[in-house]
């Protein structure tokens, strides 16, 4: 595995690459566990070659601490990448990304104003950003997104859409432990005490799936989710709403293909999920 961390390394290696074969990247911010290598192999079976992206981004960070507290483990990384068989770390340095004088912000409306945009603003402007900086620095014809990350999945294929960008976009299924929690992360931040009730989350969100795909209103049973998720220990529901899978409309009614979406706060961190949600 080769490792670069500079631009003109990165376009050099897609430009010999992509002369004879497919290029995929797997963007992440490094901290990689199993969804990560995941979308590894998933780039594997895509694509000829695959470079894998460690950045973490500070532009889409509205909260500073989250930033500063956000885990570092480049040398375990490394050899994770290795082990799985990758073609090139691309580490950029932060002047790679955003040179001095950087005065350009990508933004997707409509998308972007609801659910984590919502509570978390500047933080898709930031996404945007430095996902076009990804797919114009590599050169990729594909990149591997997680569906965990819905929203962030759907801003992306909207960018790509609204911009022609030459790349296409691979969802791949979320990837959770044994007791239903999403790998993420942030989960290494959690306590043992929290990391025992953390899988409450998922597991009272597909309670509400199952009650809602019966026929029950989405409005009481909801509500009740967040009840249930509070007394399992959380400290507080951010959201808990149902939205189309397509467009990311509320839905008053189960009637067609929906999302269940899911933040919460857990002790100092703040965990997200969704799951699909068939029509009743």
């Amino acid at each position: 595995m080769q490792t670069f961390t500079q631009l003109s390394e990165m376009r050099a290696a897609a430009a010999r690459w992509r002369a004879s074969g497919t290029l995929a990247v797997v963007p992440t911010m490094g901290a990689l566990h199993a969804g990560h290598l995941s979308l590894v192999e998933a780039a594997k079976a895509r694509a000829d070659r695959v470079v894998a992206w460690i950045f973490v981004n500070p532009k889409q960070f509205d909260n500073p601490e989250d930033l500063v507290n956000y885990p570092n483990h480049m040398a375990a990384d490394t050899a994770k990448l290795a082990a799985a068989g990758v073609d090139a770390l691309y580490a950029p340095a932060l002047d790679q990304v955003y040179p001095e004088g950087f005065a350009t912000k990508v933004s997707v409306t409509g998308l972007t104003d609801m659910l984590c945009g919502a509570h978390r603003p500047g933080h898709f402007d930031g996404v945007a950003t430095v996902v076009t900086k990804i797919f114009t620095q590599t050169q990729a014809d594909f990149a591997m997104f997680g569906e965990k990350d819905y929203q962030q999945l759907q801003v992306v294929k909207r960018l790509v859409t609204d911009l022609n960008l030459p790349i296409e976009i691979v969802p791949c299924a979320t990837v959770r432990e044994e007791d239903g929690l999403a790998l993420s992360s942030r989960n290494e931040r959690l306590a043992p005490k929290d990391r025992a009730i953390a899988p409450a989350l998922n597991a009272a969100m597909r309670r509400a799936a199952s009650r809602m795909q019966a026929g029950e209103a989405p409005g009481p049973v909801l509500a009740r989710a967040v009840q249930e998720i509070e007394a399992a220990g959380y400290r507080s529901v951010e959201y808990l709403e149902l939205r189309a899978a397509d467009g990311l409309t509320l839905m008053p009614t189960l009637d067609r293909p929906a999302r269940l979406f899911a933040a919460a706060h857990l002790g100092p961190v703040r965990l997200i999920d969704n799951i699909a949600v068939g029509p009743a």
